[in-house]
């Protein structure tokens, strides 16, 4: 047993405090702590809310604590877990330079372990960070899909596999229909998966499905608030407002998503269109230089293209991205 969840429940009159804190068992060092403050009117409601946000804290805190540790093994000790994991803070960060490397260590745990979901699905990952961030090339396109189906295939009851797949599928793919299916089917099996509703508001924002990805993005990011994919929550709010008109909203959400991931280029994207929208055109500018400082071939014309973009989006977007000075 490698960590120990540790609890206790206080009562006063009319609420209830959780509090939790998980444990390495080894050294009994506390890795993440968190508490839950609820009234008691419905308690049976009130055990299920608080098993839901429980779930959905501790598993980015149990992840930190499982890369740490990977991390602090050597090279030829890692086995096709540890190499996942090993691989999960560059995928996260959706950028190509840091993907390269992760999908170096993605092939190592394939070759050990070949129907390994959670490699295929982080592979999915990879090359469609490649794709869409590094020429639009056909090859990783194809890349994404066929990883995203391998981990689909090998890991039917994995909800973070499926969740990771499903992105690929709904953005490389263009397959919404069957993407949101797999959404659907990975919180079935995990309620908690914030990963899914997060990932999944993405898909449904560039699908133009505004009101219905900004429920997604908002039931996501309560469940896990500071997830790895945050700024992607925030990404599909602000195209979601922007398709809305709600640019105030917007720029708001985009702010977060910069908060979350200042070194994506995609989150200054939707943070230069909402400005602009805004009437903030110097900030807009601002953040429309900062995409090509990340992504000097940033063209929007073929970012849309490349994700399948709504066309009614892809024109409030162009007309704001236009105007700061980005390509189409």
């Amino acid at each position: 047993m490698r960590y120990v969840l540790l609890g206790s429940i206080q009562r006063a009159v009319d609420r209830l405090r959780v509090s939790v804190q998980l444990v390495e068992a080894a050294t009994g060092t506390q890795l993440w702590a968190e508490w839950f403050d609820r009234r008691v009117d419905h308690i049976f409601a009130l055990q299920d809310e608080i098993a839901l946000s429980l779930l959905g804290a501790l598993v980015p805190g149990l992840q930190r604590a499982e890369i740490a540790r990977v991390h602090r093994k050597g090279p030829e000790s890692l086995d096709a877990y540890d190499l996942v994991l090993l691989s999960r803070r560059d995928v996260d960060s959706g950028m190509p330079d840091r993907v390269r490397r992760a999908l170096a260590a993605l092939e190592r745990a394939v070759l050990l372990e070949p129907s390994y979901a959670m490699a295929h699905a982080n592979m999915a990952m990879c090359h469609h960070c490649l794709f869409l961030r590094g020429g639009l090339k056909e090859e990783r396109r194809a890349a994404s899909i066929q990883h995203a189906r391998e981990a689909m295939h090998h890991g039917p009851d994995d909800a973070t596999a499926l969740a990771l797949a499903a992105f690929s599928i709904g953005v490389d793919g263009h397959d919404r229909g069957r993407a949101l299916a797999a959404f659907e089917t990975a919180l079935t099996l995990s309620p908690s998966c914030a990963i899914a509703l997060i990932l999944g508001s993405v898909v449904l924002g560039w699908g133009g499905e505004a009101a219905r990805a900004i429920e997604w993005s908002e039931r996501g990011l309560r469940l896990s608030p500071f997830d790895p994919w945050a700024f992607a929550g925030y990404d599909a709010q602000a195209m979601s407002h922007l398709l809305l008109g709600d640019f105030e909203e917007a720029s708001q959400a985009a702010y977060r998503s910069v908060q979350a991931n200042p070194s994506h280029s995609i989150t200054y994207v939707q943070l230069a269109a909402a400005l602009a929208k805004f009437g903030k055109m110097s900030e807009a500018r601002a953040a429309a230089a900062r995409v090509l400082e990340l992504q000097p071939g940033f063209r929007y014309g073929l970012q849309f293209t490349g994700v399948n973009c709504a066309p009614k989006l892809a024109q409030v977007l162009g007309e704001a991205l236009g105007c700061v000075g980005l390509p189409a």
